[in-house]
């Protein structure tokens, strides 16, 4: 909680705020601490007088906002101030408490909150997250309206009234409306007010918003960058608010009531409106619409499926003595797992394909249903679940799509389900170099420029027809994000139906926020197609061609270059949904956005779907799946935005607290990714002199972006390496969990299960490990703390240099020329243990190899961390890579053993191998 200042002058500064959002809740902390304290001392004297000054001052901040909200609402909000302003502060104290702790406990949502002090009231506030599971899954679901008319008060009462007069007791759900009078607060009002589920555009909304206050701004320039809607007709701004709301929030439902014709109205952009009223009041008829709008997002065809099999009473006479708990509820031995996880796991738990469930492998029923309804919020034209994670989605997206000899161009530094995808699939490998971050140990991002120079080289080969298919990371472990867009759109002006693999393993969540979705791959594809169709796009293609007609390939590389009209989108997009939203674990999803799918690649999909999947898939993972395209669809706007705050959060904590400046750093996109890649030119998201940058103009401009959920903590300051301080010093005296390190960083990842709460006890944690570094240091001897300046040295200064891809060996590679390598080819000649030998890692190994010896790596070998292979099958091993393997000081190094030493292939091997 940030406790206010009772002097007004010194209240927290807007501009301190990274989000309305924060800024409301700690306003109404304050005004519930300034209202208690002027009923406790009164409003005379000077510190009256001082309360008082606060009480206006918090109540003239938060005006503004409280438009976008219904609870406590304008009316309420106004009552409030004029018991302030009529000096009846005992009232005041009572009924502001009242509004703060609802807000807070989310008491708004289960009942209505009385106000004035004269209403009983059961001071039940308890907090939602408090209650059973089973209570709250009893009560109805609340959300808010937003109602878009320029009306007064006495029509924004008549409009509150007929909706309010149209509920049902057998209504599932219950909502309150908000009336704002412009297209501009209604763009403001979903981007902020994350209870807003659906909204209604009337004939009488006007286009410009007063609403001034900068952090609101904000939100509207989010929405409306780069569109010009000055120029527009009254008559049109109903059409285009549909239009605009369905560009920032595709997932809410809009309604427009008009009286234009309809035929204006059938010629026009009305975005994802579910339904048009013509010059109507049936508030019955949109009340029900409403209802029927978010329903359609609510429901969940499996795990109500699931539910409802787990009810029926059934004799198991075939697998899984599991079924129905029986195997457990008979035993007098393991009754405790029973206990642990309660009954309805077991019975739940089937290997049936029927009675009202469904096959993952011939989804015809919920499972079908609930894919279908997967695609519809990620914006993908197939989804199909995943029961054993990503790296198997990985895998059938590869094997599905690459044949034997199909050049494909990879991310080095990728997952190595990639890698073993491309032994499967047979594939001539061209590996990509990321840009290297030598002072993290880390690697960065492959730049665009050596993307599209792979490519344009495989095309001076006359190589270009077998190239399939390009795997990049988006956002790789570290939070680093592409332009997809520019990525592909380049791409494919050199070649035109080229496969985009898009890695989203930690990217699931990015849908749900507009800054992140204009970099998802599933976003891209659907711009793509709209754009690719148009005039402006055929003559800006043909305008370029002409322009580069003879052109080197430096004038290429140089180029934006633009795609041709013909363009094929085909675009996957592989999530750990358990990773960042709501699953259990080894649920992930794959999204297809191929416009090539149907005709080429189905049958082939579902063989490798079926070659990767298991015929017993665990319905609890799809049952998570169902349930968490459900949770998104109706709170991930809300979740994505409270996880960034929470890593904004982090972040303005260690860049300004004077103790954790000693020793800890966080990573700005200054320092992970290179001048040239920020077109922005920003350096940090946060910086203490002049505040917040503004993140949708980077996200807008940039190659490269830093995540901003991805908090990189630099602790090399603190003479402890990352592997150390996360499992000595985090894990094991403070019970933080976190996963990534590298030699002299730590990751922490925010996610939509972060609270403030556990925020402040990181902070607290890293200012408790600051001051004992104070202690220890200002106790320490003179060659005790030369012993500490050497072990941090050693870590931020005395790095060792990230080694690039080397290249095959010859008798991978069809030609010398050429840089793709056939990877299965050399890792099934490891399969014969003649054909290898192992080499001790020690100085005569090195200099054998500045000698130029060329040794051939015969396995993967993946560090871990950073957990990406620096050797694969068939690579020259080069002295960099062995320099770096030497330096190392990871806990586990994937494919070597100590024992023996490094595995290569012995020369007879590889001279063999090269003649066949």
């Amino acid at each position: 909680m940030n406790i206010q200042s009772t002097d007004p002058s010194k209240l927290t500064s807007i501009s301190e705020y990274y989000s309305a959002t924060q800024l409301r809740a700690d306003r109404w902390s304050s005004l519930r601490e300034t209202a208690e304290s002027l009923h406790l001392h009164g409003i005379e004297g000077r510190q009256g007088k001082k309360l008082l000054a606060t009480a206006e001052a918090l109540f003239e901040a938060l005006a503004p906002i409280e438009l976008y909200w219904a609870f406590p609402g304008a009316h309420a909000f106004e009552q409030l101030r004029r018991m302030l302003e009529h000096r009846s502060i005992e009232e005041l104290s009572l009924a502001v408490r009242r509004v703060a702790r609802a807000l807070t406990s989310g008491a708004y949502r289960r009942r209505t909150i009385p106000i004035n002090s004269g209403d009983l009231d059961n001071e039940d506030f308890e907090d939602e997250t408090a209650l059973s599971l089973e209570d709250r899954a009893m009560g109805r679901p609340y959300f808010e309206i937003l109602i878009v008319d320029n009306v007064n008060e006495h029509q924004e009462r008549f409009l509150r009234n007929n909706l309010h007069r149209v509920r049902r007791p057998e209504d599932p759900f219950i909502y309150e409306p908000v009336v704002v009078p412009s297209l501009e607060d209604a763009l403001m009002g979903i981007l902020f007010n994350h209870n807003v589920q659906a909204v209604v555009v009337r004939p009488g909304l006007v286009l410009k918003s007063e609403n001034v206050m900068p952090i609101l701004q904000k939100y509207l320039h989010q929405a409306a960058d780069s569109e010009d809607v000055d120029g527009m007709q009254p008559g049109d701004y109903g059409p285009e608010a549909c239009r605009l709301i369905a560009k920032v929030r595709p997932e809410l439902d809009a309604y427009l009531i008009t009286d234009r014709s309809a035929e204006d109205i059938a010629g026009l952009d009305l975005g994802k409106c579910r339904r048009v009223f013509y010059n109507q009041e049936d508030f019955l008829e949109l009340h029900l619409n409403i209802l029927r709008g978010v329903n359609r997002r609510y429901k969940t065809p499996f795990f109500t499926a699931l539910v409802e099999y787990s009810k029926q009473p059934t004799g198991v006479f075939h697998a899984m003595p599991i079924s129905r708990g029986k195997s457990i509820s008979r035993s007098h031995w393991i009754q405790d797992m029973g206990a642990f996880y309660g009954p309805n796991i077991f019975l739940a738990e089937t290997s049936a394909t029927s009675g009202g469930l469904d096959s993952l492998l011939e989804p015809r029923g919920p499972i079908k249903e609930a894919q279908t309804m997967a695609a519809r919020a990620f914006g993908a034209k197939q989804t199909f679940f995943a029961t054993n994670g990503t790296s198997t989605c990985n895998k059938i997206v590869t094997q599905s799509l690459v044949h034997p000899g199909d050049i494909v161009l990879v991310d080095r530094d990728c997952h190595k389900s990639h890698h073993y995808g491309m032994v499967l699939a047979g594939a001539n490998v061209v590996y990509m170099d990321s840009y290297p971050l030598h002072e993290y140990s880390m690697y960065g991002a492959v730049p665009l420029r050596e993307i599209k120079h792979t490519l344009l080289k495989l095309k001076a080969e006359g190589k270009l027809d077998q190239v399939r298919m390009i795997t990049l990371t988006n956002c790789t472990f570290d939070g680093l994000v592409y332009n997809v867009q520019r990525v592909m759109e380049e791409c494919l002006a050199i070649k035109k139906d080229l496969v985009f693999l898009w890695d989203e393993a930690w990217f699931a969540f990015a849908r749900f926020g507009p800054t992140y979705r204009q970099r998802t791959a599933m976003g891209v594809a659907n711009t793509l197609r709209e754009t690719l169709r148009t005039e402006e796009a055929k003559r800006a293609y043909e305008a370029q061609q002409a322009e580069l007609e003879g052109a080197d390939v430096e004038a290429w590389l140089d180029a934006r270059l633009v795609p041709p009209p013909d363009a094929r989108v085909r675009a996957y997009a592989t999530q750990s949904t358990h990773k960042t939203l709501t699953s259990l674990r080894q649920g992930s999803m794959i999204h297809v956005n191929d416009q090539d799918f149907k005709g080429e690649v189905e049958q082939a999909f579902h063989e490798a779907y079926m070659t990767h999947t298991s015929t017993s898939p665990n319905y609890q993972i799809i049952a998570s799946l169902d349930v968490g395209r459900r949770q998104v669809e109706l709170e991930g706007f809300e979740f994505v935005q409270r996880q960034i705050e929470s890593a904004m959060a982090i972040r303005k904590a260690v860049q300004t607290h004077p103790t954790l400046k000693k020793y800890f750093r966080v990573l700005t996109p200054a320092d992970m990714i290179p001048e040239q890649y920020r077109e922005s030119g920003v350096n940090a998201y946060y910086n203490a002199d002049q505040g917040w940058s503004d993140k949708w103009d980077i996200w807008t401009k940039d190659e490269f972006v830093l995540d901003p959920t991805r908090v990189t903590l630099a602790v090399g300051g603190t003479g402890w390496d990352g592997d150390t301080f996360k499992t000595k010093i985090l894990m094991d005296k403070y019970g933080i969990q976190i996963n990534k390190t590298s030699r002299n960083s730590v990751l922490f990842m925010t996610n939509i299960g972060t609270t403030r709460s556990s925020v402040a006890y990181l902070i607290e944690v890293l200012v408790e490990i600051a001051n004992e570094l104070d202690d220890l240091l200002d106790d320490a001897s003179k060659m005790e703390r030369r012993s500490f300046e050497n072990r941090v040295k050693a870590l931020i200064e005395d790095v060792p240099p990230l080694p690039d891809f080397s290249r095959f060996h010859d008798a991978f590679r069809a030609s010398t020329t050429s840089p793709e390598g056939d990877i299965r080819g050399a890792f099934f000649l490891a399969y014969d243990e003649d054909n290898c030998d192992y080499l001790t890692l020690n100085d005569a190994l090195m200099t054998r190899l500045e000698a130029g010896e060329e040794l051939v790596s015969a396995s993967f070998i993946i560090p871990y961390p950073p957990g990406f292979p620096i050797l694969v099958p068939g690579q020259v091993i080069s002295t960099e890579i062995m320099a770096f393997m030497r330096a190392l000081d990871v806990s586990e190094i994937h494919g070597y053993r100590d024992d023996l030493g490094l595995r290569i292939f012995t020369p007879e091997a590889l001279e063999a191998h090269k003649k066949k």
